[in-house]
């Protein structure tokens, strides 16, 4: 039985734990080294448990903390060749901590296998990440979409647990603070992902037989969490899936308080 812990997500950061309670992977470092390490022992998992960070791109809600964090432990860095040169380019990469190219067809790590695909957002290469349990189950991670494009689609289709970005309600975002240049650039097709467009994406994901949808990377300022889960909520009511039966739908927190999720 393989566990799932999303310790932060949101815009104000991001960093989640995949693996067993020995041994696993996080999936960005969106937080300062410090807060990463205390959520994951409030979920009561060791640092040392940590055997490698996958970067999905390099925004620092993304990687506030990987410098820090990757140095002290001691473990590699995985990120696509543009994430790899832009992490460079932010003296991020600084000698005390090994990084590399992941291949795009997958590497083993930590008992599990780890494999890249492309996504579209306004960074130097984003990537979202599958990854195959030692037991065999398949989880995916695919946040800071401006679309839910083929790629995104084909490689997350049929995962038993995937984090799938919620980012927005649109009308919120439309007559909300923002400037007219930020609001186009979330609203573009490499920006973030509305609740409405993630509301179709999940229908599709239940039908295909993922059992556990994490809605993540929400806006502070532009959703609320009971937004976003009544707009995924309705779309697979209305499919005529069932809560609790056919699927179990949440939102990750902003910040774990403990929780984790077997799968």
């Amino acid at each position: 039985m393989a566990i799932f812990c999303p310790l932060f997500s949101g815009s104000s950061g991001n960093s989640y734990y995949i693996g067993s309670k020995t041994e696993g992977i996080l999936v960005d470092a969106g937080r300062s080294a410090k807060q990463i390490t205390l959520k994951l022992e409030a979920c009561g998992i060791s640092q040392k448990a940590v055997q490698a960070i996958f970067v999905t791109h390099e925004h620092t809600d993304h990687v506030q903390g990987l410098r820090v964090l990757a140095g002290r432990l001691g473990v590699p860095v995985y990120a696509s060749p543009g994430t790899l040169q832009a992490l460079d380019r932010m003296k991020i990469l600084n000698g005390k901590f090994p990084y590399q190219v992941i291949d795009q067809q997958g590497m083993q790590c930590a008992d599990m296998y780890i494999q890249p695909f492309h996504t579209s957002h306004d960074c130097a290469e984003g990537y979202g990440y599958c990854v195959e349990t030692a037991d065999g189950r398949h989880a995916a991670f695919a946040t800071d979409l401006g679309c839910f494009s083929e790629e995104v689609q084909k490689n997350i289709t049929g995962a038993g647990l995937v984090v799938l970005e919620s980012n927005h309600d649109v009308g919120m975002l439309q007559n909300g603070p923002y400037p007219y240049p930020l609001k186009r650039r979330i609203l573009s097709n490499r920006g973030h992902l509305s609740n409405a467009a993630c509301s179709q994406a999940v229908t599709g994901l239940v039908h295909s037989g993922t059992q556990r949808i994490f809605l993540a990377h929400l806006s502070k300022e532009n959703n609320t969490p009971d937004l976003a889960h009544a707009t995924s909520l309705c779309a697979l009511t209305q499919m005529g899936a069932q809560q609790g039966r056919d699927f179990f739908l949440e939102v990750a927190p902003r910040e774990n308080q403990g929780k984790v999720t077997e799968f």
